[in-house]
């Protein structure tokens, strides 16, 4: 270590994320070159045969040409993903209405709230608000 410059290790550091950059890049438009609907097959091979024999003229036609697409597909997926996980916790939280007894639309969190508002006005003690719970959340 004595003679690699402190000037010099910067520099490989430099170079090492650069290569890394340059390889997420490349992963990233050959991922997006397959995920693109609007694109034939032949369209696909010949973008993908571009880029894989002059990556260099290849990723950046690629970018100034497809740039704006890449983007809105990103954007939609983007989206989708997010609805997927909203449907999910939707799903997993349970169906509306499924709390015992209650109407259409309601929800566990709905009767837990009423029965604290019942608890809190003196309408029910404390031994039946516990135990309309512990039914509740059974």
């Amino acid at each position: 270590m004595d003679n690699y410059p402190l000037l010099d290790i910067f520099w490989t550091m430099l170079e090492l994320f650069l290569w890394i950059l340059w390889f997420f890049l490349l992963f990233k438009i050959i991922t997006d070159i397959f995920r693109s609907h609007d694109m034939s097959g032949w369209g696909k091979a010949g973008w993908l045969i571009l880029v894989i024999l002059l990556p260099l003229i290849g990723v950046l036609v690629y970018v100034i040409v497809r740039g704006r697409s890449m983007g809105e597909r990103d954007l939609a997926q983007a989206q989708k993903n997010e609805a997927a996980f909203k449907a999910y916790i939707r799903d997993a939280a349970g169906p509306e209405g499924a709390a015992g007894g209650g109407g259409a639309g309601r929800s566990h969190v709905d009767d837990l709230a009423k029965l604290a508002d019942l608890k809190a006005s003196g309408a029910i003690s404390e031994e039946e608000y516990q135990k309309a719970k512990e039914k509740l959340l059974v």
